[in-house]
């Protein structure tokens, strides 16, 4: 029998359990990207005013380092999807990692793929569905991002390139994952292997990108990130570059396919460790299986967030020499900051990590549904641990796993810059502006708490949220929405730290918020069934 045999058939399974969540991915991405190109076209008419916009954003290091350069300061295609390359080429990332998990690695840990199997399905079918989904999926991504693009009065050819990037950083990242599928055991640790790697590449891009003429600009070569900028869309679209990714994607899952016949089903490269014989006092309550479960994840995050913290900090005392003309002050403070602009810098990048933060969280809470639909939760509830000492165990872990790493990050970020100006009083000004971001983290911990206990089926909603939330804060501003519904994302009342104005009350309302949902998910799960088969 082929090792491919069954690969149709179960394509056709895959799309068929995913197709309204593929449509609303792929919508997403395409409105964003069509909405923000339609917003800025009409508001830079000028080759004057394109140069001045571009020109501040080249000059402001953050701006580079989150969204890249603009090669071409006349392009007014450029300008419009300065946003949308690096950033919105990073979500594409992680819509792809989650795609590949999804139908390799987490159907084996379930189980479901043992049955499958268990027919006229050959060892290397369900990868090949699995990344046959996924370049479909972001081949079709690319054609309407570029016919959206298109539609909103952008040139044909940059358009074009613009969706083909994009789905060739999918495409790259599809490799990643299906390697990823095969060295760990669980789902969860195969999504955190491959978006750490996404994290690594992003920040050799952003380096790469903000070391100047006599810096090590290669490094944004090392980046499928920097892949996708580097096909240049409106600047001159590079087409070759797109022969990069494509490589690296053939390579990766070449070496997939060899991991996949190296291993046991069910098992990973990476063998689980055995435990001791008898548990030791750690293990005597729900809060130490929580700790031993999500330990490993919460060491990787914080290692994660200091580097980000001590690259940040080292950066921050170089902006004021990049800031010369009026109106790059005016754009980076307008976009974080208020008194200076090494303060905006700070504030800008404090709170992208906050928005990176939520993500953790999530993943915490939502551990409880997968310990409950796996059913591994029933038998820890049939005996005298109570409902909700066991939920609240997993979402202690995510408050103050969320407190912790926010607060290495300020600690690296405040020490590094301290140490570039000479002054101490900076180590507190930046680690303040760091905790403060906990609130709004709290408050999307405690809706996916809230989705786990009054409607396991929607758990998913704590990811939504995050989405509608950082849309909102992204392109809120672009399509000038009404102040009333940006304020609907709890990272809008955070305080613009540091250098902007300290207020208490928006953070107790955002903790007094996640509180009540976080009751409220309590609540719902002591009153609901729990699955047991």
């Amino acid at each position: 029998m082929s090792a491919l045999v069954g690969t149709g058939s179960l394509v056709r399974l895959a799309l068929r359990r995913d197709r309204l969540m593929l449509s609303v991915w792929i919508l997403i991405f395409v409105v964003t990207a069509a909405g923000s190109a339609g917003a800025t076209v009409g508001l830079y008419d000028t080759v004057e005013s394109r140069i001045q916009a571009s020109a501040a954003i080249n000059k402001t290091p953050s701006l580079v380092a989150l969204y890249g350069l603009i090669y071409d300061e006349s392009s007014l295609g450029a300008l419009s999807m300065i946003k949308l390359g690096a950033f919105g080429g990073a979500l594409v990332a992680v819509f792809s990692i989650l795609l590949v998990i999804r139908h390799t690695r987490a159907e084996e840990e379930a189980g479901r793929l043992e049955l499958v199997g268990s027919t006229v399905v050959g060892r290397h079918a369900p990868l090949a569905a699995a990344l046959a989904v996924t370049i479909a999926a972001n081949v079709l991504l690319g054609v309407l991002t570029a016919l959206g693009l298109i539609g909103s009065g952008l040139p044909v050819s940059g358009s074009v390139a613009f969706g083909l990037a994009w789905a060739s950083i999918g495409v790259a990242f599809a490799g990643v994952a299906a390697i990823a599928a095969q060295v760990t055991s669980s789902a969860r640790a195969a999504i955190g292997m491959a978006m750490a790697f996404l994290g690594v590449v992003y920040v050799l891009r952003a380096i790469g990108d903000t070391a100047g003429d006599s810096g090590p600009t290669w490094l944004r070569w090392l980046s499928p990130i920097g892949w996708g900028q580097q096909v240049r869309p409106f600047q001159g679209d590079r087409w070759w570059v797109l022969l990069i990714p494509v490589a690296f994607f053939v390579t990766t899952t070449a070496v997939a396919f060899v991991l996949v016949a190296q291993r046991d089903h069910a098992a990973g490269l990476l063998p689980d460790r055995p435990g001791p014989a008898e548990a030791g006092r750690s293990l005597s309550g729900p809060l130490g299986l929580a700790w031993r479960l999500q330990r490993g994840q919460l060491f990787g995050w914080m290692a994660g967030f200091v580097v980000l913290g001590l690259v940040f900090g080292n950066i921050a005392t170089n902006v004021g020499s990049f800031m010369e003309s009026p109106a790059a002050r005016e754009l980076i403070q307008k976009l974080g900051g208020v008194q200076g602009l090494t303060d905006a810098f700070m504030s800008t990048e404090l709170g992208m990590m906050g928005v990176i933060l939520s993500v953790y969280g999530i993943q915490v809470v939502l551990r409880l549904r997968s310990e409950e639909s796996e059913l591994r939760a029933e038998p820890v509830l049939a005996t005298g641990v109570g409902r909700i000492s066991w939920a609240w165990s997993h979402i202690v872990i995510a408050l103050l796993g969320t407190t912790a790493i926010i607060a290495a990050a300020g600690l690296a970020a405040g020490l590094s810059y301290a140490a570039q100006t000479g002054n101490a009083n900076d180590f507190g000004r930046v680690f303040v502006a760091a905790i403060v971001r906990l609130p709004a983290v709290w408050v999307l911990t405690g809706i996916a708490a809230a989705a786990f206990g009054l409607a396991p089926r929607a758990a998913v909603a704590g990811w939504a949220a995050l989405v509608a939330f950082l849309l909102l804060g992204e392109f809120g501003p672009l399509f000038e929405l009404p102040q009333s519904v940006m304020n609907l994302s709890p990272y809008a009342h955070v305080p613009r730290l540091p250098g902007g104005d300290f207020t208490a009350v928006p953070l107790v309302w955002l903790v007094l918020l996640a509180a009540a949902l976080t009751t409220a998910g309590l609540v719902g799960f002591r009153r609901r069934d729990v699955p047991i088969t």
